[in-house]
């Protein structure tokens, strides 16, 4: 079993940053693949980034240079940095994790809780 914790959101203004973070416990982190996904209000909930195991990331096209997936399998850590947010990033952000995951097999039977990041003036 997995558990995931993620902290960091809050409100921020358009162009502004944030730094989610996923801290997992339970198994060996450094084999998970780990995703950060989001859903926001009437919509279905979609892949912002994802780092496998061995460090290979993908990102959707909408966040492709403003956002930044890394993880830390010392801390069993993953992190996004959000740059230059935009009020369309505004949604609840959840951490996800597979043994072995890949882009292919994401996401993964194991979610936290959610965060919400909204970016107003």
């Amino acid at each position: 079993q997995v558990q995931l914790v993620e902290s960091g959101g809050g409100l921020v203004q358009p162009g502004g940053s944030l730094r989610l973070s996923c801290s997992a416990s339970g198994s060996i982190f450094s084999n998970y693949a780990m995703g950060w996904y989001r859903q926001a209000p009437g919509k279905q909930r979609e892949l912002v980034a994802l780092i496998t195991s061995g460090g290979s990331t993908n990102y959707a096209d909408s966040v492709k240079g403003r956002f930044t997936i890394s993880r830390d399998n010392a801390k069993n850590t993953v992190y996004l940095q959000m740059n230059s947010l935009k009020p369309e990033d505004t949604a609840v952000y959840y951490c996800n994790t597979r043994w072995g995951g890949s882009i292919v097999t994401m996401p993964g039977p194991y979610w936290g809780q959610g965060t919400q990041v909204t970016v107003s003036s």
